[in-house]
């Protein structure tokens, strides 16, 4: 079975080349440009694993995150930030937000593929 990951991304590049990387490391990819596309994809098939953008323009991505922690059949869903920001309150505002982890732009692929077996193993056992 596939992984369901939801990329929700403002910028078509970066979203882009993370669907891209993504479905070549075997991943089912859907993606949303905005919150409203978010929500939508969660209606209609949740998907194992969130990469989340901090910042989708007007928009606070962790909004996403702290939705998904209060309801009782998402919450173990794990939510990855993806964010151009790096510093430590950053990273500790992405984590009070809901967020399982976060990695930063430009995206070290490595890593991030790291953080999604490492969350996606732990989804599956909880």
């Amino acid at each position: 079975m596939k992984h369901r990951i939801l990329v929700v991304e403002d910028n078509l590049p970066n979203r882009e080349l993370l669907c891209d990387w993504l479905e070549v490391e075997g991943f089912e990819v859907t993606s949303a440009e905005n919150l409203e596309q978010a929500f939508a994809v969660f209606r209609n098939q949740p998907p194992h694993a969130v990469l989340l953008d901090v910042q989708l323009g007007s928009e606070d991505g962790l909004s996403l995150a702290t939705w998904i922690r209060r309801e009782p059949e998402l919450k173990n869903i794990p939510v990855i930030a993806v964010t151009a920001h790096a510093m430590v309150t950053d990273h500790e505002r992405v984590i009070q937000a809901g967020c399982n982890d976060c990695t930063s732009k430009p995206i070290d692929f490595k890593r991030l593929a790291a953080q999604l077996e490492r969350w996606l193993d732990s989804a599956a056992k909880s």
